[in-house]
């Protein structure tokens, strides 16, 4: 049967969070950003391996101790200049463990608040479909497109709009295949939409949010200590 594997691509540096350190390496409920998603990656069962994939010139992980992940976590120092590079290199890089069938799931570094039950629900949802697809959320706010003076121009009708989110699950092969084709796209649906693929949308909610401002911080440490508090 099919292997599922994690991806998880932390080489860049996140400037807009602030912070002298690249933003995986930030602080977050007493551990670094990137260490709770690793957690929840490497605490599932249904995950085989879990690639992190690093730039070639950081300096910082070695910093912090990754011991308790296990041997489950593999480091790849083969990060590029931009997401979509990070991640078709990772999978260059495990090319001769993972077959063309085996699910990759790629997960931000800076969404630490991933959820067991998140997780779950994506792999269960993903597991048969002949395309594959992605965590997200029905968008709820009205939307608004702007104008190059930021005035309103139009308002966007939600229906039917969703805000992706992370892990994104595709196949080892499909998913070399679009990367190699759709250039510096921003997620990895993007570049499996460009071949012609629908992927499929499994609901999350706001909790499994990507940190990019400094607010985010507390948001996402809120989140995390709460779930602490249920366990």
């Amino acid at each position: 049967m099919p292997r599922n594997f994690a991806l998880v691509p932390a080489a860049g540096t996140g400037v807009r969070v602030g912070g002298d350190e690249p933003k995986q390496y930030r602080l977050l409920a007493g551990q670094p950003m990137l260490r709770h998603a690793l957690d929840t990656l490497c605490a599932s069962p249904r995950i085989a391996r879990v690639f992190v994939i690093l730039a070639g010139t950081d300096a910082v992980w070695e910093r912090f101790d990754w011991s308790g992940l296990g041997a489950k976590l593999v480091v790849l120092r083969c990060g590029g200049a931009t997401r979509a590079e990070s991640v078709a290199n990772g999978l260059s890089a495990i090319s001769e463990m993972a077959r063309a069938d085996d699910w990759i799931l790629v997960h931000d570094a800076a969404r630490p608040c991933l959820s067991p039950a998140q997780l779950d629900a994506l792999i269960d949802q993903v597991g048969d479909d002949a395309v594959g697809g992605l965590l997200a959320a029905p968008v709820a706010d009205t939307l608004k497109r702007a104008a190059s003076d930021r005035r309103v121009e139009a308002t966007v009708p939600r229906e039917h709009l969703w805000q992706a989110q992370t892990p994104q699950m595709f196949r080892h092969g499909l998913l070399r295949e679009a990367l190699v084709r759709g250039g510096n796209v921003t997620d990895e649906a993007s570049a499996v939409e460009a071949l012609g693929q629908r992927p499929l949308l499994v609901a999350a909610d706001a909790s499994n949010l990507k940190v990019t401002w400094p607010s985010d911080l507390m948001l996402a440490e809120t989140i995390l200590r709460e779930r602490r508090k249920d366990t």
